[in-house]
């Protein structure tokens, strides 16, 4: 069983880093009774079915929330539960009767967990939003890309995972840990704006050296010409991080430019646009795979850019089983790697596949589940 046996968690269907933070925590032995959307729309894009890899290792109970009589079984179910985690708008959750207020008076230990985009207060509070929304105002998006291209990060993960999920997931375990040892529960509110605003922490502490100016392309992480990704001539590309003079060194010997001396000088900002066009010239020359012979696995800070699919079958990936295939769908395995509770990943359940076996557990009794289930 997971490091987390025993910890009891109520999760109110929805999308993105509120399933996401569920599926860490099952990931890691919660019991995860996930209250989803009796039927559900037709062709619905957003239902995954088995596809739903958030949903992995979690108990499904398929209810009408309009239900009154399924609102008192979620309450019912609130009193057993250590945590309950939402990523409605702000007051979806009240007007079901399934606020705050409403659950901890139930069970006053709870953890209630909040997972929004730009938080429950504020003006923005109701507005609709997307991962690039919360980060480009939070200030987590303004150095990705390179001068005169325009921001742009990886798809969900520096928002609605990065900022959002996790972020979540270390409040509610900080909140069980209270919980625990004071008998006294509380509300996370999670905002992606807040957490991704957060991870900019360290990158502001190199501003505060003088080191990453506010321009884009001018610091010490988004200006060197030899940090980033370039394009090899089959049409793939590879990754160069070789910041420090040791490693930066060792990487202009094995490329031939030791002594070349337009690299003598590396971190003179006025040379960055000359050696970044000599490097990409350079690394267009040759395949993937040639560089990759030439300079993984040494400290020139290199990795080939791999898809998933291909990052499932490379050496080192595949020697620590990061990913694998459950009926037909590509997953990675949970993080981190524990050496006492190994986790491991459940299977994703069929919408109310355990609506029965679950509304029992909260004491309905037969007469009571068929008519609630109808």
């Amino acid at each position: 069983m997971g490091v987390l046996e025993g910890v009891r968690v109520l999760e109110i269907a929805g999308l993105g880093p509120a399933p996401f933070c569920g599926m860490l925590l099952a990931d890691m032995g919660a019991e995860i009774t996930l209250v989803e959307r009796a039927g559900g729309k037709s062709g619905d894009p957003l239902d995954l079915g088995k596809n739903a890899i958030v949903n992995r290792g979690k108990r499904s109970l398929a209810l009408d929330l309009k239900d009154p009589r399924a609102v008192e079984a979620v309450l019912a179910l609130v009193e057993q539960a250590d945590v309950l985690i939402e990523g409605m708008r702000p007051g979806v959750m009240e007007r079901l009767g399934l606020g705050p207020d409403a659950c901890l008076a139930r069970n006053p230990r709870l953890v209630y967990g909040r997972m929004t985009g730009w938080g429950q207060q504020g003006p923005l509070a109701q507005a609709a939003g997307h991962d690039i929304n919360y980060i480009a105002l939070s200030g987590a998006l303004w150095y990705s890309g390179m001068p005169g291209t325009a921001p742009m990060a990886p798809p969900t993960l520096v928002g609605d995972l990065g900022g959002g999920a996790l972020y979540l997931a270390m409040g509610i375990l900080a909140g069980v840990l209270h919980a625990r040892a004071h008998g006294k529960g509380q509300v996370i509110d999670a905002a992606i704006v807040d957490g991704s605003a957060n991870m900019m922490n360290l990158m502001l502490s190199i501003h505060a050296a003088g080191q990453q100016p506010m321009e884009r392309g001018r610091g010490l992480l988004d200006g060197p010409h030899w940090y980033g990704s370039y394009l090899c001539a089959d049409g793939h590309y590879i990754s160069i991080g070789a910041l420090e003079p040791q490693f930066s060194a060792l990487l202009f010997a094995k490329l031939g430019l030791g002594d070349d001396a337009d690299f003598k000088q590396p971190y003179d900002s006025r040379t960055w646009a000359t050696l970044r066009s000599r490097l990409e010239a350079l690394f267009a020359a040759r395949p993937r795979s040639h560089w990759v012979d030439l300079l993984e696995g040494s400290d020139a800070c290199f990795a080939p850019v791999l898809t998933p699919a291909e990052a499932m079958e490379h050496p080192h990936m595949a020697a620590r089983g990061v990913y694998f295939t459950r009926d037909g769908v590509l997953q990675a395995r949970p993080a981190p790697r524990f050496s006492t509770c190994p986790a491991e990943p459940g299977p994703v359940p069929a919408r109310g596949e355990h609506s029965e076996e679950i509304l029992r557990e909260a004491g309905l009794g037969d007469a009571a589940i068929a008519s609630l289930l109808a």
